[in-house]
């Protein structure tokens, strides 16, 4: 009996290819179509999950209210669009939910300064297509005013300087002076007149 008991002991582990037996034939596991199926129903879920999900409606606001938050929405720049757009002109994903955004602090009774604020914090002042008149911002809004009066007073001084030489040497000359007329009272030995 051991002899028979060690043959089939050895001959489940020869058929899974365990031995050194060069004629033993591996099984392969082919996955069963309910696992190939997994992955694509999970996807299928999920997009219904994601569809039923609750969405919040967007908030419902006055005429008066509605216009605050269009002019606000035209005072906001879009962070993403190179064009410089207002977010109430882009239809990216962010100028999206921060049109929502501006409607829900109106709801809640913020000031536009307030509104303003909170952007800025939290994208910077390039948000801002107004940025304050404050800091560095004050040299920017400046410097067209600064350059415009340097000009002017350029101008003046350069107006006043010829206009005060122009009396000056109209008293020395009563006539104007021409060379050819010079040459011939030379020539004729005629005097001035």
């Amino acid at each position: 009996m051991t002899g028979r008991m060690g043959i089939e002991v050895l001959a489940p582990s020869l058929l899974a290819g365990e031995g050194r037996g060069g004629g033993a034939v591996q099984q392969r596991t082919r996955p069963s179509r309910t696992l190939r199926l997994l992955p694509a129903a999970l996807c299928l879920l999920l997009s219904f999950a994601h569809a039923a999900a609750p969405t919040t409606p967007p908030a419902t606001l006055a005429p008066a209210q509605e216009q605050r938050a269009v002019a606000i929405q035209r005072n906001l720049r879009c962070p993403l669009c190179d064009t410089g757009e207002s977010i109430a002109e882009s239809r990216s994903d962010i100028s999206i939910k921060m049109r929502s955004s501006v409607r829900e602090q109106i709801v809640d009774g913020r000031s536009d300064s307030e509104i303003y604020t909170f952007f800025s914090q939290r994208y910077g002042n390039f948000v801002l297509l107004d940025p304050p008149k404050t800091g560095r911002n004050l040299l920017l809004w400046s410097a067209p005013l600064l350059a415009l009066a340097g000009g002017g007073a350029v101008l003046w001084a350069f107006l006043r300087r010829k206009g005060t030489a122009a009396p000056a040497s109209a008293a020395q000359d009563a006539e104007p002076y021409d060379s050819y007329l010079d040459q011939v009272r030379r020539d004729t030995g005629g005097g001035p007149g």
